[in-house]
C-alpha cells in the first residue's frame, strides 16, 4: 500500500485585523445628488422656435432630435452652409446649452447631429 505524503504544516504569520467602517448614505442624500445633476429642458416660445426651411417648427432639444432622425440632407445643409450653423446657434442662444451647441458646430450631417443631441438629452429631466 502506498504511503500518504503529508506536507509539513506551514507557519502562518498572524495578521493584524483592522475593522473598517462603512459610510452610510441616506436616501435623501443620494436622491438629492441624482436630481441636482439633471438639467431642466428649455422649451422655446413661438417667437424663438426654430423654423426649418421645409416648414417644420422646433421648440426644444427633443423636437430637434426627432427632426434630425428623418431630416433630408439638403434641409440640414441649408442650415449649415457658408460657415454658419443655425442649429448650434439656436441651441446656444435660445435653449441655453453651450456644450451641446459646441459639439453641434462640428457636425456635417443630420445623423452626426442626431448623435450629439441624443447624447446631451441624457443630462436633462425628461
Amino acid at each position: 500500500m502506498p504511503k500518504k505524503v503529508i506536507a509539513p504544516a506551514k507557519k502562518v504569520a498572524s495578521k493584524k485585523v483592522v475593522k473598517k467602517t462603512a459610510v452610510k448614505k441616506t436616501a435623501s442624500t443620494s436622491t438629492k445628488t441624482k436630481a441636482s445633476t439633471k438639467k431642466t429642458l428649455v422649451y422655446a416660445d413661438n417667437a424663438h422656435s426654430f423654423w426649418l426651411n421645409d416648414g417644420q417648427i422646433l421648440n426644444s432639444l427633443i423636437a430637434l432630435d426627432i427632426a434630425l432622425q428623418a431630416m433630408q440632407k439638403e434641409v440640414f445643409l441649408h442650415h449649415i452652409q457658408d460657415g454658419k450653423h443655425d442649429f448650434a446657434d439656436w441651441v446656444d442662444t435660445v435653449l441655453c446649452d453651450a456644450l451641446c451647441a459646441s459639439d453641434l458646430r462640428k457636425t456635417k450631417t443630420p445623423k452626426a447631429a442626431h448623435v450629439v443631441v441624443t447624447k446631451y438629452l441624457k443630462v436633462y429631466q425628461l
